[in-house]
């Protein structure tokens, strides 16, 4: 075990065990051999702040927005994913309704406990709502998250959200991945790495959509930009050790602030599944490149059930609210990158 690779490999795969004998001082080390780079503190836009994800990371991104719709109110993406709280803590729901059987969505009922939630201070006020920007996709060949499902997310965003500020996007012959414009599977296809090539930009057309106006994408993106962070002092059932972040060069540089997207990941796409293939192709970097972007990538662990975001309650009943650890993690990312 005698380089930094190695070692860095080992505490990506088995983060406690690491923890646990670095913090022994069995086999101590110097930290540079071990130790990812720490999350930065860089000039953020905080009225400029977006999330989405696919699949399950479509799941947690609306889960982030609703909860911590101060945060996020810029607006949110979700490709594949459902209404706030669809599973209600139920892996039986979580499997049926909220990927095959839209009809057995009570989306009314999710209304109403978002507004509950809301009143008791568990999620953020639902007022911040009303001023989002949502950004919704669902192929036509998507059989693991049926159609109507995403579907039954716009319904549930109609409550809240005027309508010219939604857009959903449903006529693409795709099948269960996010959707680029030259990278990935053919575009009907739902199998790893879940990136499809649809000859569709996807992640254009969502940050067209939740910005407005943008600068065309990079021709590359810059290699120095995309590294790895150590996502231990967010520590969360369910995380993983690393997680990914790009930052143009132009804010790397200082200068006016920039703004933040938060990409997540769906089920088997996280670093243990596909490597880097998400972070990298996926579609983000070159617009985030060219328009003063950071992109936060960060990542499930070996510990997440087939590396999926927690929106059935894996990690505990307030799985969906400001106090689910996941949701903590994330939003502790988030404040990290704010200089919070």
């Amino acid at each position: 075990m005698g380089s930094a690779m190695n070692i860095l490999a080992i505490k990506k795969r088995f983060p406690g065990l690491m923890a646990l004998v670095l913090g022994s001082g069995i086999g101590a080390l110097p930290a540079a051999l071990y130790a990812a780079a720490a999350l930065p503190q860089l000039r953020i836009d905080r009225s400029e702040v977006t999330v989405s994800g696919l699949s399950s990371g479509a799941f947690m991104a609306v889960q982030l927005h609703v909860a911590y719709s101060g945060t996020f109110t810029k607006g949110v993406g979700a490709i594949a994913g459902g209404p706030f709280y669809c599973a209600e803590n139920s892996t039986v729901h979580a499997l049926a309704r909220c990927m095959k059987w839209p009809a057995g969505i009570p989306t009314q009922k999710l209304v109403a406990t978002t507004q509950a939630w809301a009143d008791q201070d568990r999620i953020d006020s639902t007022q911040h709502l009303a001023r989002s920007r949502v950004y919704l996709f669902s192929g036509t060949e998507d059989g693991t998250v049926k159609p109507g499902v995403v579907g039954e997310l716009a319904r549930y965003y109609a409550h809240w959200v005027p309508a010219a500020q939604r857009v959903y996007q449903q006529n693409i012959a795709a099948g269960h991945g996010i959707v680029t414009d030259g990278a990935g599977n053919a575009c009907p296809s739902s199998a790893s790495p879940f990136i499809n090539n649809c000859g569709f930009d996807l992640v254009g057309q969502m940050f067209s959509h939740l910005y407005g106006p943008l600068q065309p994408k990079a021709q590359a993106e810059k290699a120095a930009g995309l590294r790895e962070f150590d996502q231990t002092p967010f520590a969360a059932q369910g995380m993983a050790g690393t997680g990914w972040i790009y930052v143009p060069e132009s804010c790397a540089a200082g200068g006016s602030a920039c703004r933040l997207h938060i990409a997540l990941h769906g089920c088997r796409q996280n670093s243990d599944y596909v490597k880097d293939r998400f972070v990298q192709k996926a579609g983000y970097n070159r617009w985030a490149e060219a328009n003063r972007m950071v992109v936060l990538y960060p990542q499930t662990g070996g510990d997440a059930p087939n590396g999926c975001w927690d929106w059935w309650g894996y990690s505990g009943h307030a799985y969906a609210t400001r106090s689910g650890p996941q949701m903590k993690a994330v939003k502790g990312m988030v404040d990290r990158l704010l200089g919070k």
